[in-house]
C-alpha cells in the first residue's frame, strides 16, 4: 500500500474506523458461528429442542439457521472484508487500489475546473453591468450564489436579522459594481463598539435621538439631550446628521433599515441593545473560497437584483 499515512490526524481516524469495522465484522461472524450448532438438529425420533418460549400452547423451536441463509451471511462477511481491503477508511488511508475519498474529490474538482474555468474566464472579461444583463450568465451566477451565499442572505437574497437585504438600494459599503466586487473579493469586517459605560440614562437619550433621526416615534426631551452626546461619541463614524459613512461601513441612521430590529422586538429596544452590547459584522472574503472568476459572476448577479424591481 502507498501513502498510508499522509497526515497523522486523518490516518488516526482512518485506523480508528477500520478497527471498529473489523471488530463489528468479527462479532457478526462469531454470532453466526455460535448459532451454527449441529446439536440443534432433530434427533432420531424427530424431536427438536425448544427455546423455552411458548404462547397459547405454541412452542418456539430452537432450529439452526437454514443453510442458504447462513451461507448468505457468510458471503456478506467475505464481501465486507474485501470491500474494506479495497476501500479501507476515511482520510488519506489508501487501500489496495490506492483509492482515497480526498483523492477522488480532487480528481472531480480538477475535471470540473478543466471544464468550467474557461467559461468563467470568459465571463470575467465582461463588465459587471453588461454581464448582469446576460440571462445565461445569471443562471450560472445564481447557482454559485445559492451554493455559497444563500445560507446567510437567503435564497431570495432578501437577507434576515443581521444579514443585509441584497435586493434593495441600501448598502453599507456601496452598491456600485466595483464596491460589490470589493466586498465579495476581500470581505468586510464591521465593528460597532459597546457604549454601556455611558450609563443607562445616556443610552436612553441616545436611543431617543437615533429614533428621531429616522423620524420614528420618540420622546423629544431625551432625544434633544442625546443630540449633544451623539455629536461627541457617534458623529465621527455616523456623521453629525446620522447619514453614515460608506467608507467605514457606518450605517445611515436616518434609514431604519439598519436598526437591527429582531422579529417581535420594538425599534427602541433594538437600538438600546445595539448601544449596550455593540455589533460585530463579518462578511468573509469569497475569492479565497470560490476564485476571482466566480466572484465576478456573483457580483454581477447581486448587481442584477436591483434591475429586477
Amino acid at each position: 500500500m502507498n501513502n498510508l499515512w499522509d497526515d497523522s490526524l486523518s490516518g488516526f481516524w482512518s485506523a480508528w474506523i477500520i478497527v471498529i469495522t473489523l471488530g463489528s465484522i468479527g462479532l457478526a461472524f462469531w454470532l453466526l458461528y455460535a448459532n451454527r450448532r449441529t446439536d440443534k438438529a432433530p434427533d432420531a425420533e424427530g424431536n427438536v429442542e425448544t427455546t423455552g418460549h411458548a404462547a397459547d400452547g405454541i412452542e418456539e423451536y430452537d432450529n439452526p439457521l437454514p443453510r442458504w441463509w447462513f451461507q448468505l451471511y457468510v458471503g456478506t462477511v467475505v464481501f465486507s472484508l474485501g470491500y474494506l481491503l479495497l476501500y479501507p477508511g476515511l482520510g488519506n488511508f489508501a487501500g489496495v487500489l490506492g483509492w482515497t475519498q480526498e483523492g477522488q474529490w480532487e480528481e472531480e474538482v480538477a475535471r470540473a475546473e478543466e471544464r468550467f474555468t474557461p467559461i468563467f474566464a470568459q465571463y470575467q472579461e465582461v463588465p459587471i453591468p453588461e454581464l448582469a444583463e446576460d440571462p445565461e450568465a445569471m443562471q450560472v451566477a445564481e447557482r454559485i450564489y445559492l451554493n455559497n451565499c444563500a445560507v446567510c442572505h437567503g435564497s431570495n437574497a432578501r437577507g434576515g436579522y443581521g444579514f443585509p437585504d441584497l435586493t434593495d438600494d441600501d448598502w453599507l459599503y456601496g452598491g456600485e459594481p466595483e464596491q460589490i466586487l470589493t466586498t465579495l473579493s476581500r470581505g468586510r469586517n464591521g465593528l460597532m463598539p459597546s457604549w454601556q459605560q455611558l450609563g443607562e440614562n445616556n443610552i436612553e437619550n441616545l436611543t431617543q435621538h437615533v429614533l428621531a433621526l429616522s423620524d420614528l416615534e420618540h420622546d423629544a426631551e431625551p432625544a434633544e439631550q442625546g443630540a449633544a452626546l451623539f455629536a461627541s461619541v457617534c458623529a465621527a463614524c455616523h456623521m453629525p446628521d446620522g447619514s453614515g459613512n460608506q467608507a467605514l461601513g457606518a450605517p445611515d441612521l436616518t434609514n431604519d433599515t439598519w436598526l437591527y430590529q429582531a422579529p417581535g422586538q420594538s425599534v427602541a429596544d433594538a437600538v438600546r441593545q445595539t448601544l449596550r452590547n455593540g455589533r460585530n459584522g463579518h462578511m468573509p472574503a469569497q475569492a479565497a473560497y470560490i476564485g476571482e472568476e466566480r466572484v465576478h459572476l456573483v457580483a454581477a448577479y447581486v448587481y442584477s437584483l436591483r434591475l429586477q424591481d
